[in-house]
């Protein structure tokens, strides 16, 4: 699979991914878009990261998968991704709900219109997260499955 095709499916799931956004902005809901146009400098950090590290981690896995005999590089980050990714979204999303908790604390009770903002800003933080993680855990396997097959054959 060359670099440039592995890019085509990237940009394949990423419209797939991205249309159910483009069917609420018609009906004027909250989108991934406005979830991130609506965030924190922070958290649109946060975001921008696990999105750029989905991307490496498929760049990485593409890349070790053609090396051929050499296998070297990029496992150990696969690895950290599976367990660490999740954990960057649920540190996020944590800091989020605490953000909106103080919030809460300083001006009384809002009603759910006020909170729908932040608390949708949490959900897509996990959802991030969650989906790193998975990616992770997918290209882990087939780069171990690799390696398993190179190791077998010698």
């Amino acid at each position: 699979m060359s670099v440039s095709r592995s890019i085509s499916i990237t940009a394949v799931v990423a419209a797939a991914v991205g249309a159910p956004a483009v069917a609420f902005a018609q009906q004027g809901g909250v989108t991934p878009v406005s979830i991130f146009g609506d965030a924190t400098p922070s958290m649109k950090l946060v975001m921008v990261v696990l999105v750029l590290t989905m991307v490496v981690a498929v760049v990485v896995t593409v890349r070790k998968l053609m090396s051929g005999p050499s296998l070297t590089g990029g496992s150990a980050f696969l690895s950290a991704l599976r367990l660490g990714a999740p954990l960057l979204g649920l540190l996020g999303a944590a800091y989020n709900g605490l953000n909106m908790i103080i919030g809460l604390a300083n001006f009384g009770p809002q009603p759910i219109e006020v909170l729908a903002h932040g608390l949708a800003e949490s959900a897509f933080l996990l959802l991030l997260g969650l989906t790193l993680g998975v990616v992770a855990v997918i290209c882990h396997w087939a780069v171990e499955s690799r390696v398993d097959r190179m190791v077998l054959r010698a």
